[in-house]
């Protein structure tokens, strides 16, 4: 099965990524991978206040997804697989790439002004060529209707 691998976070172009995802995966029959990173905590003394930061911050990442993923679910029936990591998310993402040979791209959305988040910066720049599959650049200034028409 084909699956879009898309990173969720906070930000508009991540909904519009996701939205794209679902769309493609849904017209050639594949699904979608949703990540959500966690960033890494700042060092706190105390073992078990680290631990709750960490904790919340995990919680806070899941209700995020569930939330999306029920709308994907409503929107085009299909139900994302679902991982939530703590760490810095390039890492993560190259990890994930590697674990899932049925991740066929890496499904990311520019912002619709001003330069490219981290994300796509990254993995649109001098490592792009080692990429283990395409990546799509989903326009942060596309409407639902063009997102339609072009998946």
């Amino acid at each position: 099965m084909r699956t879009y691998l898309v990173i969720m976070d906070e930000s508009p172009e991540a909904e519009k990524a996701i939205h794209f995802a679902a769309r493609r995966a849904a017209k050639t029959g594949g699904g979608v991978h949703i990540v959500a990173v966690t960033p890494p905590a700042d060092f706190v003394q105390w073992g078990g206040v680290q631990a709750t930061m960490d904790e919340e911050a995990r919680q806070r990442a899941e209700q995020m997804v569930m939330g999306l993923a029920g709308t994907l679910m409503q929107e085009s029936g299909i139900r994302p697989i679902i991982t939530v990591r703590s760490g810095e998310p390039i890492p993560i993402i190259r990890a994930i790439l590697k674990e899932d040979a049925t991740i066929a791209a890496l499904v990311l959305a520019a912002a619709a002004n001003g330069i490219p988040g981290p994300l796509v910066a990254h993995f649109t720049g001098g490592e792009a060529g080692k990429m283990p599959c395409p990546i799509m650049i989903v326009p942060g200034g596309l409407s639902r209707e063009e997102m339609e028409r072009l998946s």
